[in-house]
């Protein structure tokens, strides 16, 4: 019969407790409308319109999301994600760690008894660059990960591993920044006067490893 090893999970060291939250944006709706901002809002509905035409559905999708309004977080296919070979290696990575890091564990226990070891990389970052995937790439730009699990080590040292991969994006254009030469600010702006708003991307995956 197995034992379950309820100490510190692995593979925690270097993980942050929660998501990072949205940058230091005014608050939604307080500052005023002015011309240039209706001007930019109707460019950001085109720019989603051609987007859709080009086959970047994400990240139309979150474009128009962010248009909306609504500020309800918006599901994404965690398993489309993981298929990413940036976030695939991520992930990998993590789980080769607690293989690691259990059979240690196991092997420090001397007695090679089955035994099970809860593992929590805690929330971690990967970068979607556009060479990786232009439409991920302009739907998100990167994505934060967490995966949990367990890990099961057999009396001939065998592992298998069952996870869930939760994803978070805090999705916004952070005031003062820019990509490829264009500024964020004045599509952070929509969010601060209310034409817009900033919101979280979500989503899970299932996995099982031997």
């Amino acid at each position: 019969m197995g034992q379950t090893d309820l100490t510190r999970p692995l593979g925690r060291t270097g993980g942050w407790a929660d998501p990072e939250p949205h940058c230091g944006n005014a608050e939604h709706g307080t500052l005023p409308v002015r011309p240039y901002d209706l001007l930019t809002l109707a460019a950001c509905h085109t720019l989603a319109a051609l987007w859709r035409l080009l086959g970047l559905r994400n990240a139309a999708g979150m474009l128009r999301h962010y248009l909306r309004g609504d500020g309800t977080p918006h599901r994404v296919d965690a398993e489309r994600l993981l298929a990413l070979p940036a976030v695939r290696a991520a992930a990998e990575a993590q789980l080769a760690r607690w293989r690691a890091e259990a059979l240690e564990r196991w092997a420090a226990a001397g007695d090679r008894a089955p035994a099970a070891y809860p593992a929590d990389s805690g929330w971690r970052d990967v970068l979607i660059s556009r060479h990786v995937s232009p439409d991920w790439w302009l739907a998100l730009r990167y994505v934060e990960f967490r995966l949990t699990g367990t890990v099961r080590v057999a009396a001939d040292g065998a592992t298998v591993v069952d996870y869930r991969c939760a994803v978070h994006k805090a999705w916004n254009f952070d005031r003062g920044g820019r990509e490829l030469g264009v500024p964020f600010t004045p599509f952070a702006r929509l969010h601060e006067t209310g034409l817009a708003k900033e919101f979280a991307v979500t989503g899970e995956a299932f996995g099982h490893h031997r």
